[in-house]
């Protein structure tokens, strides 16, 4: 006789919930960088609780470094870890340097729950320093190459950026992917596009958290506390994705 399946009230909840946001070197509307504004936007709106009682899984960050050599971070990584329970998952291999949060400003925070098995990082090609972040974990449900970049704000080197990235990726085992990042992107591509940009009356969708199964994201939601809107020249985006694996 074939095992029971678990009833839906207590199966494993196996969904994932993501976020991602450009924290824009940590300069905000005022013109002031201010880590500190920025820490507290993560903790108290980017990463508080949903209607579900859930804290993000995931969370992506662009400019999350300073901009010239050498790249240093500037956020309060040990206070963001502590106020969230997300863990930074880039040993200094996969960061610019020894100064740095992340890779050309992108970094990857990952629940407790979540192991990295594999990790590396892209170098994009154009006129300004852009990479990729790419993390194969394991899941409740099974494996998931996460992704988190920053592409350019010309649309024929974001195809070039976007080839570079699919050929390294050619190179890898297959894997369930999620993409998380700013993509400097307008058009919506007909999916789950949410404006996110300028932060105080968006208009474009330049942020975007997109997977390769069709219909695993639910509930994309541009976020929009007061620090937020205050912290960076971007709007945090939030979603689901309900089938990982």
């Amino acid at each position: 006789m074939p095992p029971r399946a678990p009833d839906a009230d207590t199966a494993p909840d196996t969904a994932l919930i993501c976020a991602t946001w450009n924290i824009h070197r940590g300069r905000g509307a005022d013109g002031r960088i201010d880590p500190d504004r920025i820490a507290r936007a993560i903790m108290s709106e980017v990463c508080a609780p949903g209607p579900d009682g859930r804290r993000p899984d995931i969370l992506a960050l662009q400019e999350a470094d300073g901009e010239q050599p050498p790249f240093a971070g500037f956020l309060p990584m040990d206070r963001i870890e502590a106020g969230t329970g997300l863990v930074h998952a880039q040993p200094p291999p996969l960061r610019w340097g020894a100064a740095s949060h992340g890779f050309h400003g992108n970094i990857l925070m990952l629940a407790p729950h979540l192991r990295v098995t594999d990790g590396a990082v892209v170098d994009l090609p154009g006129h300004y320093p852009r990479g990729a972040v790419v993390l194969d974990l394991s899941t409740p449900a099974g494996p998931l190459r996460a992704i988190t970049l920053h592409l350019s704000l010309s649309q024929p080197l974001r195809i070039v950026q976007m080839r570079t990235l699919a050929q390294h990726l050619d190179r890898r085992r297959p894997l369930p992917l999620l993409i998380l990042g700013d993509l400097n992107e307008w058009r919506p591509w007909g999916g789950l596009a949410r404006a996110t940009f300028p932060a105080r009356a968006p208009l474009l969708p330049l942020d975007r958290i997109l997977a390769d199964r069709s219909g695993s994201l639910t509930d994309v939601r541009t976020l929009n506390g007061p620090l937020a809107r205050s912290a960076s020249d971007h709007r945090p985006l939030r979603a689901t994705l309900t089938r990982p694996a």
